[in-house]
């Protein structure tokens, strides 16, 4: 008797014990991938629009010297 409830908590011979297991390891891993996905986009986020040079020479209308 000792050995069939042993063998009810183990994760090799319960399949309803394993598949909850193996439920909230997936479950934990999409909301860890989620987590750093969104951490990677803001921390890699738009930053606004740059100063930027524009030569006068390529200008609608253009000034030469």
């Amino acid at each position: 008797m000792e050995n069939t409830v042993e063998n009810s908590k183990d994760i090799t011979t319960n399949w309803v014990t394993s598949s909850r297991f193996f439920f909230y390891v997936m479950i934990g891993c999409i909301v860890a991938m989620s987590l750093g996905g969104c951490y990677g986009l803001f921390t890699h986020r738009y930053k606004g629009k740059p100063k930027v040079t524009i030569p006068e020479s390529t200008l609608y209308n253009p000034k030469y010297k």
